[in-house]
Formats: C-alpha cells, sequence, structure tokens
C-alpha cells in the first residue's frame, strides 16, 4: 500500500532520526547536532530541551519525567521531559566500549534494552559496516540497579530495538541482514533466538512498539543493488569501495517503508512509496492512530493523517 497524506514539519535542525511522542502528543527528536527539541502536537513550536554535546539517535520515555537518549558518541543518556542537564548512564557494558549507541527499548520496570550498532565502526562510517557486514553488533540490557550485561552478539548492524506489550520477548533490527530479530524473555524458552520476521523488502532501523501494540519497523531504503554487488567482493576490493568519497558509495533510494508486525511475526500494516521532500525515513513511532516519521538527512521530521 502506498503512503497516503504526509505532513512534513521542518525543524531547526539536521537529521532528527528518532521521534518519540509524549501523553500531551508532544514530539521529541534529536538532531546531528547534539539538540533534543521538543515540537508541539500542531508542528508549530518548538523548544531546545538540551544539548548532549554528542549526536543523539534512538529516543524513548523513562519513567514520567524523563527522556532516555542512546547518542552514538556519548553513550546511554537521560535528560528531564521538561529539559534540563544530562545524565551519563553508561559508555561502556558488558566488558567493551559502545563504538556505536544506537537504539533502546524500556519495559514497564526500567530495564532498558539497547543496542551498540559495530564493534569497529561508528556513526560516521555507518555505510562500511553495511558493507563490511562485520557482525559485531551486540543488544545490551540495563537493569534499574545499573548492572549492564550482554543480550545477544553477533548481530548484523544492531539496530532498532522494541518490547511487545506482554513483555515476552526483546526485539532488534539487524539492518544488514535485512530481518527482526527475537530474543525470548519469559517462561522455559527465555533466551532462545529466533526471528520475528526474516527477508524484509527493505532496511530496517528503528523499531518501536506502538500504542496500537503493534511493532512498527521502519524502513530506510530498499536494498541497494550495488551494497549487495559489493558485499561479495574480496576484502580489498571492500576496502577500496569504502575508501571512495560517500557520493561514489552504494547509496539509498528515495523509496522508504514501514511495517506494522504483530508479536507473530505477521504484517498487519505495510507503507511503501516516495514521499515527497522526505527521505532516508529511519524512525517510526505510532501514537494515537498516527505515524511519526523521524530522517537522518532531512531538516525535518513527518507525520500521516489519523
Amino acid at each position: 500500500m502506498q503512503f497516503g497524506a504526509v505532513t512534513v514539519v521542518p525543524v531547526n535542525g539536521h537529521g532528527p532520526e528518532d521521534v518519540v511522542v509524549d501523553a500531551a502528543g508532544r514530539v521529541y527528536t534529536g538532531v546531528d547536532d547534539g539538540r533534543i527539541l521538543r515540537v508541539s502536537p500542531d508542528g508549530k513550536r518548538i523548544d531546545l530541551l538540551g544539548d548532549t554535546g554528542g549526536r543523539p539517535l534512538g529516543l524513548e520515555l523513562y519513567g514520567d519525567d524523563e527522556l532516555l537518549i542512546c547518542d552514538a558518541r556519548a553513550g546511554l543518556l537521560t535528560m528531564p521531559l521538561a529539559g534540563g542537564p544530562i545524565t551519563t548512564l553508561a559508555t561502556s557494558g558488558a566488558g567493551l566500549d559502545f563504538v556505536f549507541c544506537n537504539n533502546a527499548a524500556v519495559t514497564a520496570d526500567g530495564t532498558i534494552y539497547f543496542t551498540d550498532s559495530s564493534r569497529r565502526f561508528g556513526i560516521d562510517r555507518w555505510r562500511d559496516d553495511l558493507i563490511e557486514q562485520t557482525a559485531g553488533g551486540r543488544l545490551l540490557r540495563r537493569t534499574p540497579d545499573g548492572e549492564i550485561t550482554l543480550v545477544a552478539d553477533g548481530l548484523q548492524f544492531a539496530n532498532g530495538v522494541a518490547v511487545p506489550p506482554d513483555e515476552s520477548f526483546v526485539a532488534v533490527a539487524e539492518t544488514g541482514a535485512c530481518r527482526i530479530t527475537r530474543i525470548r524473555l519469559q517462561g522455559s524458552r527465555a533466551g532462545e533466538r529466533d526471528l520475528l520476521i526474516d527477508d524484509l523488502p527493505g532496511l530496517p532501523d528503528n523499531i518501536a512498539t506502538g500504542s496500537d501494540g503493534l511493532i512498527w519497523i521502519a524502513l530506510a531504503s530498499p536494498m541497494v543493488s550495488a551494497l549487495r554487488m559489493a558485499r561479495r567482493l574480496p576484502a580489498p576490493a571492500r576496502a577500496a569501495i569504502r575508501a571512495l568519497p560517500t557520493a561514489l558509495q552504494p547509496a539509498p533510494k528515495r523509496e522508504v517503508g514501514v511495517l506494522g508486525v504483530a508479536a507473530d511475526g505477521r504484517v498487519e500494516h505495510e507503507l511503501r512509496g516516495e514521499i515527497p521532500g522526505f527521505h532516508l525515513l529511519v524512525g517510526v513511532r505510532e501514537h494515537g492512530g498516527r505515524l511519526w516519521f523521524g530522517s537522518l538527512e532531512e531538516h525535518a521530521i513527518a507525520c500521516t493523517e489519523r
């Protein structure tokens, strides 16, 4: 199904990568100069809440009055929803410093599941990891007492994270493999790892559980043929491609998509196509029957009609 009417909402910053919506309908996002912004429901007011000093990516509501921030450079952070000082929760975990803290989900008791996308490449070299397929991504868990443990390793560019309403599993997007991996959290199968959905029609990025109970998946671009070909080349050839100027490397397409997936992996909703004035859709959040989108490259967020 094609996208219907989508409203593009300008923000005063580049790359509002993720979006999260509070109970009042206000939208929070982070831009590439480190600022955290709050956008009014009608898009007419933008408030500056703080500055991480890094590159904020995934955002989540944390408790009643805080915002959780995955910052690709500064680590796992929090700040008051009303704005104020940044608190660092962690810059390392499970024996390694974070290289690329990316996205998170929070359970009812305050446990945080979050990704460190790559062992080798930080955010400025995200294309390199997709070319090399390093399988160095990690999914980590931080308990309310501050302990951080490894949940899953060997992920192909670990990206978005979501937990369903019953908290029976945690899902993590593997961008480099076009799939959503599931790790069971409850019952006799706790700790088992399988697939929620495989062979996605594009590159998955951020994922989030909506107010409708579905796991929403942002598809930043269809798989790029040049990227698929580059992965098959010998290591020296892949290194040569990575050394090229960005404009000459495999590049995402203008087409984007989102999927709404049930806890058993059934696709309940699918939207695909081009959105005028909006591309590289990497964040999606369903709230009250409306979809909000973030972008890695635009100076805007976007939303569907109710």
